[in-house]
């Protein structure tokens, strides 16, 4: 058990993953010892820089998020990954660890062996999504050996299809940058991409606003993203009341404390900038001795805060409209008599920030801004949908937040509902034909979608 403990947490840390593949790439490419060690510890360093950045955002989040639900008067469930994964490891920590292990198999055997060859590099996503089928497969009645199979050839397969899917997409996002998307709210960014399409033909792209000189500070990413968050701060500072502000922030002036929240807010989003630059610089190389000795031509799927180099006007637009999105949403959820799901503002920075990136790489502004308010809407109602599937093992005050834990969660749980064990083995048939197919109909080589 020490053992598998020891293996679960190297594979749920991505700093580690993405170490071990980069060292696994280079020692392929038989580079000397020392170019070994330093681009191993190249995107380590670079995703803990990213981890440490994103830890900021989302400690800086939390207040505003409080300040918001106090000043509006907002109360029901705030959907967060983190929390409902906590609670479901006291009953299904072994069967979670389970999946996660042999999920990262399925997913290394069919980039090997099909087309679809990408490699989800996003470990604690992978711990996340895990936990999803523990708790949604164990509620329809697997358990045992048929439950860790079942799980873990979902989790393999859809993370080499979730990639897969919308890759066209990620490489006009990316410029044509040989990544993907790695992270389990790929559906909406692609469908943000799908829309951008449609409403943005003649949309100039975010990164092309013209701005007069006075205004050319604005042009800097970190100083932009400040004076943004800081009318969002102060809004809901002075919306919240002194008072109650003055409980956050252990004495410090409520106003001064907004201000600084929102500094804080700006500089955690230029420690990720810089530790995706981090890891791009050694992982892409290294991945190059993976690509070409032992799974030929297979592609990083890794977080999507990797991405927010790529387009960082989009990103603040696309986290404005998702949690506009997710507002209206709630509001809608009220007025039919549903469960109020309050938009958490950690789900919406980082998934209404990646599906503006995709909504403006298709459809320019207007479509950062309609793509990532239509994310915004799934953002409230798919976790309202999911809940009471979770709801059924006790975890009724949470839900899970980002759009493909709730497709996957719902399907799952209302066919498996219908059908019992077949419904799901249904499933994992589709899953299956859907991994071997394109190897018939097509003999090429290449990742399938990675071709522009």
């Amino acid at each position: 058990m020490d053992l598998l403990n020891f293996f679960k947490d190297i594979l749920s840390e991505p700093a580690f993953l993405m170490g071990l593949i980069a060292m696994v790439g280079l020692i392929a490419l038989r580079k000397p010892a020392h170019k070994v060690m330093t681009g191993t510890l190249g995107p380590i360093l670079g995703y803990l820089m990213l981890a440490a950045g994103a830890n900021v955002i989302v400690t800086n989040l939390e207040p505003l998020s409080q300040m918001i639900q106090h000043g509006f008067n907002i109360t029901g469930v705030v959907p967060n990954n983190e929390a409902i994964t906590s609670l479901a490891q006291e009953v299904l920590g072994v069967e979670t660890m389970s999946i996660l292990l042999v999920g990262l198999v399925f997913n290394l055997i069919i980039a090997r062996f099909t087309r679809y060859k990408y490699i989800f590099l996003t470990g604690h996503h992978s711990f996340f999504m895990a936990c999803l089928l523990s708790a949604t497969l164990g509620a329809i009645g697997f358990k045992g050996v048929l439950l860790v199979l079942s799980g873990g050839f979902i989790l393999g397969a859809w993370s080499a299809i979730s990639p897969a899917i919308g890759q066209k997409y990620t490489l006009q996002a990316t410029d044509g940058d040989e990544i993907a998307m790695g992270h389990f709210g790929s559906l909406g960014y692609y469908l943000s991409a799908f829309i951008g399409s449609l409403v943005g033909s003649d949309s100039k792209s975010t990164e092309d606003i013209e701005i007069p000189e006075k205004w050319s500070f604005l042009r800097n990413t970190t100083i932009s993203t400040a004076l943004t968050m800081i009318v969002f701060y102060l809004i809901a500072c002075f919306k919240a009341g002194p008072e109650f502000v003055g409980s956050l922030s252990q004495g410090q002036n409520p106003y001064i404390f907004a201000i600084v929240s929102a500094l804080s807010f700006a500089v955690g989003v230029a420690i990720v900038y810089s530790g995706v630059r981090m890891i791009l610089a050694d992982l892409i190389p290294a991945f190059e001795g993976i690509a070409t000795k032992l799974i030929p031509n297979s592609v990083p799927a890794v977080d999507c805060a990797v991405f927010f180099p790529y387009a960082p006007t989009a990103v603040i637009l696309g986290f404005a409209f998702s949690f506009l999105g997710g507002l209206i949403g709630m509001f809608i959820l009220g007025a039919i008599g549903g469960v109020l799901i309050i938009p958490g503002l950690v789900p919406h920075f980082f998934c209404g920030a990646t599906a503006g990136i995709y909504g403006n790489a298709t459809g320019g502004r207007r479509g950062a801004m309609v793509g990532a308010f239509i994310n915004g809407l799934f953002l409230a109602f798919l976790p309202a949908f999911l809940l009471p599937v979770l709801g059924q093992l006790g975890f009724s005050n949470t839900t899970f937040g980002d759009f493909d834990f709730g497709v996957i969660g719902i399907l799952l749980g209302k066919i498996g509902n219908s059908l019992g064990h077949l419904g799901v083995f249904v499933i994992m048939a589709a899953l299956l034909a859907a991994l071997i197919i394109p190897s018939f109909m097509s003999q090429k080589d290449t990742a399938i979608n990675n071709e522009q």
